[in-house]
Formats: structure tokens, C-alpha cells, sequence
């Protein structure tokens, strides 16, 4: 959600069965938007992903003919495993807002979100995620097993059918827009401000990491920060926002040093460093 709030794209890596595709699912039926799915496959290629121009015989003209990136939430599911070139596809969508298909521009419906999953265990048949794609994904989130309670509710739940229900949404596009503008108007200390900066070019400078934070993961833990703040109630950030949003924004944009993957280090344990020695501004 608050990923929504600031027009980013999320990017789901976790193990097959905990339920990525109905969250998508869910999500676009709760907002009343378009929803569309895009199995990617080795031999997927980026007119599956964004439309074609055919040849209509019939009026004797080429018409084009949209694919499912011209839907407002779009579910990727198994991004690592289309090639490169399919891959890159979703570049211009997911930071401009359009595409260009045989040298025509068309803009993309708003509010438009890219939700990509990914299973971090299987690896045969996967390319991987360049850092320029996984740069555009605002967060990575992993929603992890769930409890024995839970777990229990959902065989319950599903219990005749393993579809998911119709759900009624709870807002609309206009009710959505007005909030993307809101948590812009959310208000930022200068010392805050300051502690995402510090908090970014620390990162940079870490010996543990190969390559740092850019000032794009800066600029996503900012706004995010703000629409955590704004869905708390709050109409200013505070450096716990900063704090907690830091991992599912930065680590995944970070490249490990080959001496920190030879001891088993993570992106989150070094970010958690980073943290631990960047000063946190207190109110005076």
C-alpha cells in the first residue's frame, strides 16, 4: 500500500505457494482497477508483454493491439525468468508511465503498478534481475510462511474452493489519486531529510558493498517515509519511518563485496550496520 501511495512498483520475493499472486489479485479488486497477469516464460518476448501492430484485413489497415502492460495493477509473475530483452520491456512502463511500439508513444493508464514475484530457491532457468530493473522497484517485500493460526484460517477459508472470492472495492481511482497527492504534502525536517541522505551515502562508503544506494533509492526512501507517516496519522516524518522502511527500500538495490557473500553476509545485515553507526537526529 504504501508503495501504491507513492506510485512505485513492488517486487514479491518468496517461495512458490504463500499466496503472491492472489495478494496482486486481491489488490486490484479492493481498488476497482484493471488487472492484468503476465506469466513470464524463457520464450515470452516483449510484444507478449506490450501489444502488437497486426495487419487488419478486413479495413485493409494496421490496428494495434494492447497487451496486458496497458492494465492498471500488473502482475509479473516469475520476472527473473523471461531473457533480458523481455525483461527490459518493462523499463520505460514502469518509470515513464508509457511505452513506444514501433516508434508510437501511448501513455498508461494511472494509477498503474507493477507487482513482480520472484522465487529466490529455484535458480535453473532464472536470469537474473540487472541492477537497472531492480533499481525501478521502489520496494522488495517477502511475506514469509505464515503462522500456525493463520495457517489454519486459510484452510478454512478455502476449504470448497480455492479460488479467490469477488471482493467489493473499498476505494476509487479519483479517492486514490487525492491520496498519492496527499503524502506529497507530508512534511519533512530538514534534519530527516539529512538522516536518508547520510543514511544513503553511508552505504556507499561501507567496505562490505560493492556498490551503495543510489540517489533514486535515496529519493524512494523519502516519499515512502511519507506515506508510511500519512497512513499513521501523522502529517511529518519521523526517523523511525526512515528506519523501518530502509531495508525493504535499499537491500535489494545494494551489491555485496565477493568477501561479504564469502561470509555469508546479506544486504539487510549490512544495511542494519549502516544504521547502527549513522547518528539519529533527536528533538532538541
Amino acid at each position: 500500500v504504501i508503495a501504491l501511495l507513492c506510485k512505485g512498483h513492488i517486487l514479491v520475493e518468496d517461495v512458490p505457494g504463500i499466496g503472491k499472486t492472489t495478494l496482486a489479485k486481491a489488490l486490484a479488486q479492493s481498488l476497482g482497477c484493471s488487472f492484468g497477469r503476465i506469466q513470464f516464460t524463457p520464450d515470452l518476448m516483449p510484444g507478449d508483454v506490450l501489444g502488437v501492430n497486426f495487419f487488419n484485413q478486413k479495413s485493409g489497415e494496421f490496428e494495434f493491439r494492447p497487451g496486458p502492460i496497458f492494465s492498471q495493477i500488473v502482475l509479473s509473475d516469475e520476472i527473473n525468468r523471461a531473457t533480458p530483452r523481455t525483461q527490459s520491456a518493462l523499463l520505460e512502463a514502469m518509470q515513464e508511465r508509457q511505452t513506444t511500439i514501433d516508434g508510437v508513444t501511448r501513455p498508461l493508464d494511472e494509477p498503474f503498478l507493477v507487482l513482480a514475484t520472484e522465487n529466490p530457491i529455484e535458480m535453473e532457468g532464472t536470469f537474473p534481475l540487472p541492477e537497472a530493473q531492480l533499481d525501478r522497484f521502489m520496494v522488495r517485500v517477502k511475506i514469509g510462511y505464515p503462522t500456525e493460526a493463520e495457517e489454519s484460517a486459510i484452510l478454512l477459508r478455502f476449504e470448497r474452493d480455492t479460488v479467490l472470492p469477488p471482493l467489493e472495492a473499498v476505494t476509487s481511482e479519483t479517492e486514490l489519486r487525492q491520496m498519492q497527492d496527499g503524502v506529497t504534502s507530508v512534511r519533512v525536517d530538514e534534519t530527516v531529510r539529512s538522516y536518508i541522505v547520510a543514511v544513503a551515502q553511508a552505504t556507499r562508503n561501507h567496505d562490505g558493498l560493492a556498490l551503495g544506494a543510489s540517489p533514486r533509492a535515496a529519493l524512494a526512501l523519502y516519499k515512502t517515509s511519507q506515506a508510511r507517516a500519512a497512513l499513521d496519522g501523522r502529517d511529518f516524518v519521523t526517523p523511525d519511518d526512515v528506519k523501518h522502511l530502509a531495508a525493504p527500500v535499499l537491500a535489494h538495490r545494494m551489491i555485496l563485496t565477493s568477501n561479504s557473500r564469502l561470509r555469508g553476509h546479506t544486504t539487510e545485515q549490512v544495511l542494519g550496520e549502516v544504521l547502527s553507526t549513522v547518528p539519529v537526529p533527536i528533538e532538541r
